[in-house]
C-alpha cells in the first residue's frame, strides 16, 4: 500500500541513538518518490562495543516501533555493530527477521557488500573513521565476507566533542580519503553511518578506476534497489557513485 508522500516505496530505518548524520545523509540520498521513517536504537550499556551488540541484538523490538506503517524495507544504519558481532550472527538475524516480516531487512554492512559484489570488486580499500579496535574488527568482517582489504586510511577523530566519530566533518574524511593510494583497490568504502560522506564521494567519486561508496551511500542504494524490486546492478550502482540524482540536491542543501 503505497503512502502519499512515498508512492516508490517507505523505508523503516534504524538509527544509532547518538547519530547525527543518517537523517540528514538519507534525506538528501532518497530520489522522488522514496521516502523514509525513522527509529532511533537506543542502549544504556557504558562502552561502545556494548552498545553496537545492543543494536543489533534489539533489532526485531526497534522495528516493532513501526507498528503497522506499510513499511516496504527495513535499512539498518550501523555497521560498527555488525563488526562485533561477526557474519554469522548478522546473517541469522537478517534472516529471521526477514522471515518474519515478509519485506528485505537490508544491514549497512551488507549492502556495502552487494556495491562490491555489484561491480566484482575482491581487493577493497576502507577509510575508517574508528580507533584501533573497531578498524580491526572492520578489516576481519570484509575479510570473512571474502574481500582481500589491501589499503586501509584512518580518518582524524573529533576528541573531546559529544562524538569522536559523529562529530567527525567532510573534510576530514575527504583528506582520510585522498590518503588512500590507487591502483591495487578495485572498490572503495567509507566506513560508518556517522561519518559525513556525500561531498567526499561527489568530490572523489573513483580512487583510480575504483569506486568509491559509503556506508550510508551504499545503503541509501540498496534499499532503493529493493522498495523499486530494481536488481542491484554495476549500472545502476556506478549511477549512484557519480552522484546522479543525488548530487544536486546535496549541493542546493549545502548552498553550493
Amino acid at each position: 500500500m503505497a503512502v502519499e508522500y512515498a508512492p516508490k516505496g517507505l523505508v523503516g530505518v534504524l538509527t544509532p541513538q547518538a547519530n547525527t548524520t543518517v537523517e540528514p545523509e538519507f534525506a538528501i540520498l532518497w530520489p522522488p518518490g522514496v521516502a523514509m521513517l525513522n527509529a532511533r536504537m537506543t542502549s544504556t550499556k557504558p562502552t561502545i562495543i556494548a552498545r553496537l551488540l545492543d543494536y543489533l541484538r534489539d533489532l526485531p523490538g526497534a522495528a516493532a516501533q513501526f507498528a503497522n506503517a506499510p513499511i516496504d524495507a527495513i535499512a539498518f544504519a550501523c555497521t560498527g555493530a555488525s563488526y562485533y558481532a561477526g557474519v554469522a550472527e548478522e546473517d541469522a538475524l537478517v534472516a529471521r527477521m526477514q522471515d518474519a516480516l515478509g519485506i528485505p531487512v537490508i544491514t549497512a554492512a551488507l549492502a556495502v557488500r552487494d556495491a562490491f559484489h555489484a561491480v566484482g570488486a575482491e581487493r577493497i580499500g576502507l577509510v575508517s573513521p574508528y580507533p584501533d579496535d573497531l578498524t580491526e574488527a572492520a578489516v576481519g568482517y570484509w575479510t570473512a565476507r571474502g574481500f582481500a582489504v589491501t589499503e586501509v586510511s584512518r580518518g582524524a577523530m573529533s576528541d573531546g566533542s559529544f562524538h569522536p566519530i559523529y562529530a567527525m566533518t567532510a573534510e576530514g574524511a575527504a583528506a582520510a580519503l585522498a590518503a588512500l593510494p590507487a591502483g591495487n583497490v578495485q572498490a572503495v568504502a567509507m566506513l560508518g553511518t556517522g561519518m559525513p560522506t556525500l561531498g567526499p564521494i561527489l568530490g572523489r567519486p573513483f580512487v583510480g578506476e575504483a569506486p568509491v561508496t559509503s556506508c550510508m551511500h551504499a545503503l541509501a542504494w540498496r534499499s532503493v534497489c529493493a522498495v523499486t524490486k530494481t536488481p542491484p546492478s554495476a549500472g545502476n550502482f556506478l549511477a549512484w557513485v557519480r552522484g546522479e540524482g543525488w548530487g544536486q540536491r546535496y549541493r542546493e542543501r549545502m548552498g553550493g
